[in-house]
């Protein structure tokens, strides 16, 4: 679960408001997907829910834990992938992949385990042993992606998680999304893609200009613009009006 409770956060000295006390509730067993146009405050909520930005007055707690006052714990629940697979490419992918073990002190035998079971999902098995600087961008977000699920996390926080994936992948994805909320844990991902968020997502969230609009299911957005119409077609009558 993720809890965000009177956000806010400003840049250039309080110059610029990226988020206004937003308050928003990511349940266990859901995918909810975050949406909004550029700028709106996506990254800015993504990087204070991993503990990369700090907010400048409200809290925000991962699966109970505040993760201001106690972060490395509570970046032991979360599983994340950003939305620019930047790694150390002078490694080759399995030093890397050893490497996130090594920091989430995941036993060797189930380490390893993972590693063969999601690099053979997505196809990239065969590349661990080359040099990261000679992968794609594609290979480079699989390897994030077995990164970021290696220590099996309750809690994955995904931003834009398809770019770059070729379909089998993507759909590969997309499944294991789905297996995790079912088994009753919490998937928090980004996306444009409107096609996508509405297929997948149990809830979703729109942000503009640093406020939540919306929070809901796809059903209640179209009740509320008593409105029938696609996912894609309210969020831009949404974030237009």
């Amino acid at each position: 679960m993720i809890e965000i409770k009177g956000v806010s956060k400003t840049y250039g000295k309080g110059k610029i408001k990226a988020l206004n006390n937003i308050n928003l509730e990511v349940r266990d067993g859901e995918i909810f997907g975050f949406l909004g146009p550029n700028g709106a405050g996506k990254t800015t909520t993504i990087k204070q829910i991993t503990g990369i930005l700090k907010p400048d007055s409200g809290t925000i707690k991962i699966n109970g834990i505040d993760i201001v006052k106690n972060p490395v714990e509570a970046k032991k629940h979360i599983g994340f992938v950003p939305d620019n697979p930047e790694i150390f490419n002078r490694l080759r992918g399995m030093e890397y992949l050893n490497f996130i073990g090594d920091v989430y002190e995941v036993p060797e035998d189930e380490r390893y385990k993972r590693i063969n079971e999601l690099s053979e999902a997505f196809e990239i098995r065969d590349a661990l042993s080359s040099s990261i600087n000679s992968y794609s961008h594609g290979m480079k977000q699989k390897l994030v992606l077995i990164g970021a699920l290696l220590h099996n996390p309750s809690v994955w926080v995904l931003d834009e998680p398809m770019v770059g994936l070729d379909p089998k992948s993507a759909f590969i994805l997309k499944e294991m999304m789905r297996k995790h909320a079912d088994s009753g844990k919490t998937v928090f991902f980004s996306t444009h893609v409107m096609e996508v968020a509405e297929r997948l997502c149990d809830r979703i969230g729109i942000i503009k200009k640093g406020e939540i609009i919306f929070v809901g299911t796809l059903d209640e957005l179209r009740h509320l613009r008593k409105d029938n119409d696609s996912l894609e077609n309210l969020f831009l009558e949404l974030i237009e009006e």
